[in-house]
């Protein structure tokens, strides 16, 4: 058969076609072989892995029936693997039952939900007698793995960890209680704390910091940022804590903060915790710092008080070096300001002023240095007496402190021994002078006890020297002297009299008699110490005097008496005669008697005269008299003095003529005092005539009135004739001078005197002879 072109290609492309299906199925087959052996090899090493992994899996079938390895036999502490889960839950009673019953149950009822709900699970398995723990992860198998809803649990061996895990488990719940109770510790402290972010930011704060800054919560307080302490220096509390994270070491420093609307002192204190942040807290100092401000105070105004202390006060340290002395101490030792600021030591303080010859002179120094230097251990106090080589001497007092120190005293006593050596004499010159006295004394104490007598006590009242040798007692001393009283009644005065002395601290007195008839003055007056002083003075003698003396007073009124009598009578007995002879002379005068002759009229007249100035002269006389009996009536009002001046001169102005004298007058009017008109001017009358008698023919008057500051001043002056000395005294005593009737005479300069002196003032009359009289009258 002859094949035709086309068939012949279409068989050659047959050939082609079955040619390359053949080289690709060869090339297939080697391509099988080679995933094959690839495939074998992946599965051995897998298997490998496997058998080297941590894991190992478990597949659990619907039925069942269990696929594993036999290594996870020994996991389980088997020989070999069962075959069936119930097997190794233990729900048959086989000896292969590993798992505790209730882990069991707990298995295989999370293998049965895997395997109907797919839901994965996770368990720890503790085999029986074996020391492992198997964490088991479980969820359905994948249908490649193993169709038919079996479930694939993965086991792992994490003995090592669970024993770590435990322990680290154990420690973490131990680090959660110590945590919660560190919290619980932070919440409650009183102090401030709180927790800073390295950055400085804080995420942590107490209740404390929240109370103290006014804040909600702790969370409102760290959202907000706010600070517990201000910024000091432009340094705010977040610089100081990253500075300290910085530095890697805790900064403390004392600020002022406002808590609760008061300013108080902080010690604050951030500390570096390595990368996590910074801690901080906040001590509340104020009080601290309140009772350091107060001991300071104290400490000087004791300081300052003790140097204004007359004693030497010095304090040393434990250290036994000098902290302070006062200006007393450091006088009586000679210590300069510097040696109390460098602090010396107390046996280089003794070594200075035992250079300074301030210290008792002693034979072995050192061994007395170190038995002083035993004071500040010796716990007790200790004092001696420092006589000085300059005669001083010193009380020493050192008393050693609670602290190590000691305060030692120096009291500069010098002047107290020798006041006491005073006193010691004066005592004895008390003493002697006390015994020296005539008047009786004794000093009782305020129990009424006797203490001290002098030797007139005993016989002023008549006592035995030896009754008052035992101090006696004031009852027994007034029973002694009862037997030599007039009265036995005035012994209780006398007990009255010292108890006022001694408890009531009154001064009191009487008088008494005695059996013998002496009179006694006794007083008892209280004493500075609390005692009291009985003084005895024997007065008979005086009580005669003043008996007598009483009698002469009383003499004395009764002739005062009929002085006064007297002057009455003679006021009436002078004046009604010279009434009657001046009125019966007037009335002849005057014609009544029938017309007189030349003669009769000048003998009227003649007797008129005479019994005006016999009437001026009574007058005179009683006014004199009874000025010196004190009788004179003064009936003040108020005077003005120049117009009665200017009418005492008008009356005188025919007698002033007729001697051809010149008066004259000065003053200002105006001047008025208090005074009687008619008994100032009878003192200026009677100056005033005195003048014009004892002037002559040409002579000069002057009558001046002036003002002063301590009253008022009047003057009479003339440049008549004058007195000598003893012409003026018996003028002033109102006896007539020698001479004819020029001369002054009469009363009228001592009752010008009585009746300026019954005014309140004083007459001083200034007279020269042949130069004139000056009567100077000086009124209140």
């Amino acid at each position: 058969m002859e094949l035709t072109p086309f068939a012949m290609v279409m068989v050659a492309l047959l050939l082609a076609v079955w040619t390359a299906g053949a080289a690709w199925l060869a090339v297939a087959a080697a391509n099988r072989a080679a995933q094959a052996e690839g495939s074998r090899k992946a599965a051995r090493r897998m298997s490998r892995m496997i058998d080297e992994s941590p894991a190992i899996p478990l597949l659990v079938r619907a039925d069942g029936k269990l696929e594993g390895p036999d290594r996870l036999a020994g996991w389980l502490g088997l020989e070999t693997m069962p075959h069936f889960l119930s097997e190794l839950a233990g729900e048959d009673a086989t000896e292969n039952a590993v798992l505790p019953a209730e882990q069991a149950r707990e298995l295989a009822q999370a293998v049965r939900r895997a395997q109907k709900t797919a839901a994965p699970f996770r368990m720890v398995l503790n085999p029986k007698g074996s020391q492992r723990s198997l964490a088991v992860r479980g969820s359905l198998a994948d249908p490649q793995v193993s169709p038919g809803g079996a479930a694939l649990l993965w086991l792992f061996d994490f003995s090592e960890s669970e024993t770590e895990l435990g322990r680290l488990r154990e420690q973490a719940d131990r680090a959660r209680g110590d945590f919660g109770a560190l919290v619980g510790l932070i919440e409650a402290a009183p102090m401030p704390m709180w927790f800073r972010e390295p950055s400085g930011a804080l995420r942590l704060v107490n209740r404390a910091y929240v109370e103290a800054v006014g804040g909600t919560d702790a969370d409102a307080v760290v959202a907000a940022g706010t600070e517990l302490v201000e910024p000091v220096k432009g340094e705010a509390a977040a610089d100081i804590a990253r500075q300290a994270l910085q530095e890697a070491r805790a900064i403390e420093r004392t600020v002022s903060a406002t808590i609760n609307g008061q300013r108080r002192s902080l010690r604050v204190s951030d500390l570096p915790l390595g990368d996590e942040g910074i801690a901080g807290y906040a001590v509340d100092i104020e009080e601290m710092e309140e009772q350091s401000r107060a001991f300071r105070a104290f400490r000087e105004a004791q300081r300052t008080m003790l140097d204004q202390l007359s004693i030497g006060v010095a304090q040393f340290d434990a250290e036994r070096q000098i902290a302070f002395a006062n200006q007393p101490f450091r006088r009586i030792f000679n210590i300069s300001p510097g040696t109390v600021s460098t602090r010396i030591p107390f046996d280089r303080l003794l070594n200075e002023a035992r250079e300074a010859g301030r210290l008792p002179e002693v034979r072995d120094f050192p061994e007395w240095r170190g038995e002083h230097l035993a004071w500040f251990a010796s716990g007790e106090t200790q004092e001696e007496a420092w006589p000085l080589p300059d005669g001083t001497h010193l009380r020493i007092v050192g008393q050693p402190m609670p602290d190590g120190g000691l305060v030692l005293i120096a009291e500069d006593r010098t002047e107290q021994l020798a006041l006491s050596a005073t006193r010691d004499t004066l005592l004895r010159t008390r003493t002697a002078i006390f015994d020296s006295l005539f008047e009786a004394l004794a000093v009782f104490a305020p129990d009424g006890r006797l203490q001290l007598w002098n030797r007139s006590f005993t016989g002023t009242w008549g006592l035995e020297s030896d009754a008052l040798k035992g101090h006696p007692s004031a009852e027994d001393l007034l029973a002694a002297l009862r037997p030599n009283l007039a009265k036995d009644k005035q012994a209780d005065h006398i007990g009255e009299v010292i108890r006022a002395a001694t408890l009531d601290r009154k001064e009191t007195g009487g008088r008494l008699m005695l059996q013998d008839g002496r009179t006694l003055e006794y007083a008892g007056v209280p004493l500075p110490d609390g005692n009291g002083l009985l003084t005895v003075l024997d007065i008979t003698d005086s009580q005669k005097a003043e008996d007598a003396l009483r009698e002469r007073n009383q003499a004395l009124e009764q002739a005062d008496q009929v002085k006064t009598r007297f002057l009455a009578n003679m006021s009436y007995e002078l004046r009604t005669p010279l009434t009657s002879i001046g009125g019966f002379a007037e009335l002849l005068q005057s014609g009544v008697a029938g017309e007189l002759s030349e003669q009769g009229v000048e003998y009227v007249d003649a007797i008129v005269k005479s019994v005006d100035r016999l009437t001026e002269q009574v007058e005179n006389v009683l006014d004199l008299s009874q000025s010196q009996a004190g009788l004179l009536p003064i009936k003040k009002q108020q005077v003005e003095l120049m117009p009665l001046l200017t009418r005492l001169v008008r009356e005188r102005q025919d007698d002033i003529s007729r001697g051809g004298l010149k008066l004259d007058l000065r003053g200002k009017p105006g001047v008025r005092i208090d005074a009687d008109v008619r008994q100032l001017g009878r003192a200026v009358a009677h100056l005033l005539d005195n003048s014009i008698t004892a002037t002559g023919d040409g002579g000069k008057i002057l009558v001046d009135l002036s003002k002063q500051e301590e009253g008022v001043r009047i003057v009479v002056s003339d440049n008549g004739a004058g007195m000598t000395d003893a012409e003026l005294r018996r003028a002033l005593d109102g006896r007539a001078n020698a001479g004819d009737d020029s001369q002054r005479k009469g009363l009228g300069i001592p009752l010008s005197r009585q009746l300026v002196e019954a005014h309140g003032g004083t007459l001083d009359i200034q007279s020269e002879k042949g130069v004139g009289t000056a009567a100077i009258i000086h009124l209140p």
